[in-house]
């Protein structure tokens, strides 16, 4: 198997993709983060003690998406052209469905920065909430679609 990230060496290298043609490329991922039934009321009354949990946790998820090469080593920083949060209350867990779309023109995809973008959104929302709950799980972190690019489309 010919894996990109690996040179002739067997070392690692950042993948040269400066022959691909610039092409629209999108990428949702998705995830959950589960808790009590009491964190999950006041997080969703706004009532936890450190406040909006939910606006800070998709800012923040809107910032990672925006610092994915600083934080995984061999991705390439692109320009982001749009970036959409969703926070969704799933009583069912009890707990929140946080989905991330990344959209950019460019020479190489976006699934990284989606999926970073969900799990520093969980680990916020996460970090918000433990002053009511430090069981929490984060859970079924995935991408769920991509679409663009030389492998073409992805669906799960």
């Amino acid at each position: 198997m010919n894996l990109s990230h690996l040179d002739a060496q067997g070392e690692a290298q950042m993948v040269d993709v400066t022959a691909k043609p610039s092409t629209a490329r999108t990428a949702t991922a998705t995830g959950c983060i589960q808790m009590s039934a009491a964190a999950y009321q006041a997080v969703l009354a706004g009532n936890a003690p450190k406040g909006d949990v939910l606006g800070v946790a998709r800012l923040a998820a809107i910032m990672a998406a925006k610092r994915t090469p600083d934080l995984i080593p061999l991705c390439h920083p692109l320009p982001l052209g749009g970036i959409t949060c969703t926070i969704t209350p799933s009583p069912d867990l009890p707990g929140f469905q946080l989905e991330v779309t990344v959209k950019t023109t460019g020479q190489t995809g976006v699934e990284m920065e989606s999926l970073t973008a969900v799990s520093v959104g969980l680990l916020t929302l996460y970090d918000m909430a433990k002053a009511l709950d430090k069981g929490m799980r984060l859970l079924d972190i995935h991408l769920v679609e991509k679409q663009g690019g030389q492998s073409g489309d992805f669906r799960v």
